[in-house]
């Protein structure tokens, strides 16, 4: 069925760096037209994930200063304003670009939104949409042809919506930790988006996750599949994880919480195990007693976004029904605002999704 697109459209700008008040709805936007080898979406969902706070306020710092006004990008900045921010977006393909066969309009898709800048496997470069392009938080988004998947599922486009950003984390933390079947990841911040995502995802992988979570979500944690856990704030984390563990040695940490937990977690990690990290929200800026790290022999990982084949696996999983999405409000785009003042607040498990008017 073709789809007539209009002119213009509503989004959510970006306007600059700082508060909410930078976040301007608009109804004017124009719509964008597909280049050569891309799509243009109708977008129907779009989920709400961290860095788009931290890309608002500016709060990822630079090398030489961690309290510095910076982007997401450590080398070679790609945000200009106004920017139409939004990752996790879910939508119907309404127009195609030079060299796209039209056969693909009316293809409901899930967008990949890693700007990858190389055809190899490193992300040393990458970027994403929403960043060093515009994204999701609007009526119509265009984007690269092979970057928008078709996913063989009977999940609402607001549940599939949920995925994309979180779930590619978390999935890329635990391999480049190499968490296998058997083994027991301890999981920080896992009410949240990439925590919720990363309990079901170590799952997925055959291992067993613990939870860190705050209080009143426990029941959640263990709904999604935590095998045990631990309420944060709530006495000696080493001696909570051991307990709630049953005395399993940690394999794997995966961090999202950073700040004061940071030595304590490297603590309760076994000789030889991996830590891995893609959050700081307790804090970037934490303590590291280089002697637990080369007596213990252990390896740290940083990470961030994840590989094409990461995205590939991510769909199987969905597709397999080994994940499921954590749908925790919806709003219209007009209400945005609200959205991300809620989303802040962090009362929710799972994923924000915002929805056009």
């Amino acid at each position: 069925m073709m789809h007539s697109v209009p002119k213009t459209m509503t989004a959510v700008l970006l306007t600059g760096h700082g508060g909410l008040e930078k976040l301007v709805y608009s109804r004017d936007v124009p719509v964008p037209a597909p280049a050569a080898g891309e799509v243009l979406i109708r977008v129907t969902a779009c989920g709400m994930n961290n860095t788009d706070v931290w890309v608002r306020e500016g709060a990822y710092g630079t090398e030489d200063d961690p309290s510095a006004v910076s982007t997401w990008r450590r080398h070679g900045n790609t945000l200009t304003f106004p920017r139409i921010q939004g990752t996790d977006t879910v939508g119907h393909i309404v127009a195609v670009g030079e060299g796209v066969d039209r056969a693909r309009i009316g293809e409901r898709v899930m967008v990949d939104f890693s700007i990858y800048n190389r055809d190899d496997d490193s992300l040393a470069d990458i970027d994403y949409m929403g960043h060093g392009r515009d994204g999701g938080y609007a009526e119509y988004m265009a984007l690269p042809a092979e970057t928008a998947h078709v996913v063989a599922t009977d999940l609402t486009d607001i549940e599939l919506a949920t995925f994309c950003c979180a779930y590619l984390t978390g999935e890329r933390m635990l391999e480049r930790a190499r968490l296998a079947a058997g083994e027991t990841v301890l999981v920080t911040g896992a009410s949240g988006g990439v925590g919720s995502a990363i309990i079901q995802l170590a799952r997925a992988r055959g291992a067993v996750p613990i939870a860190v979570a705050g209080p009143g979500k426990e029941a959640a944690m263990l709904d999604i599949g935590a095998q045990a856990v631990v309420t944060r704030g709530q006495g000696d984390l080493a001696e909570a994880v051991e307990a709630a563990s049953g005395g399993r040695p940690i394999d794997v940490v995966a961090d999202l919480v950073g700040g004061p937990l940071f030595n304590d977690l490297l603590k309760i990690l076994r000789p030889e195990g991996r830590y891995t990290s893609a959050g700081a929200i307790a804090g970037p800026v934490v303590q590291l007693d280089l002697r637990t790290m080369y007596l213990k022999q252990l390896e740290l990982h940083g990470s961030s976004q994840g590989s094409r084949a990461d995205f590939r696996r991510l769909v199987r999983y969905i597709e397999e029904k080994k994940i499921r999405p954590l749908v925790g409000g919806v709003y219209p785009l007009s209400e945005f605002h609200r959205a991300q003042t809620d989303f802040m607040a962090k009362n929710f498990v799972g994923k924000l999704v915002v929805v056009p008017d």
